[in-house]
């Protein structure tokens, strides 16, 4: 019998880059011209990430700045799900923006199904925040990892831990 190869869907960030990524846009925020006097904060918790500044404008301008440090640094947009500009104390605006990480059971059960129509003989599973994908061939694997690279999900897929 022929051993049987496996990866595993997941979505997740280096949360490393992350952070490095959330400085350089500190750093370019405090140096540009037209924000140098804003007082402008980026506040990076566990799971969000507020901006907050002196106006909408200013808040466009920083989440600009700092998707495109996001993209040098290889981290997909995807990751990031941006709440409404709202007012906040002193004068100031301020957005969350909520850090996604992992697939969320529905998405997992969308991704088995369209796996299992157009690969029969290709098993997938749940385990957790991830999909286990699992088959004889390593060619059929490989084929699965393209179509689902050409899919439009709303988070970022990465595929790991493939054993052969």
């Amino acid at each position: 019998m022929a051993s049987e190869s496996s990866f595993d869907v997941v979505s997740n960030f280096d949360d490393q880059e992350l952070t490095n990524a959330l400085d350089q846009t500190r750093r370019e925020v405090s140096t540009r011209y037209d924000l140098k006097d804003t007082n402008s904060e980026i506040i990076h918790e566990k799971e969000q990430i507020i901006l907050v500044s002196v106006s909408d404008f200013a808040i466009k301008n920083i989440r600009d700045i700092m998707d495109s440090k996001l993209i040098k640094r290889g981290i997909p947009l995807k990751i990031l799900n941006p709440g409404d500009i709202e007012t906040a104390g002193g004068g100031k605006t301020r957005q969350t923006i909520k850090l996604q990480r992992g697939i969320s059971q529905d998405l997992a059960r969308e991704i088995i199904k369209e796996i299992r129509a157009e690969f029969p003989k290709i098993r997938a599973q749940i385990q957790g925040d991830a999909v286990r994908v699992i088959g004889k061939s390593r060619d059929e694997l490989q084929g699965v990892i393209t179509y689902l690279k050409k899919q439009d999900y709303p988070v970022a897929l990465q595929f790991e831990n493939y054993r052969g």
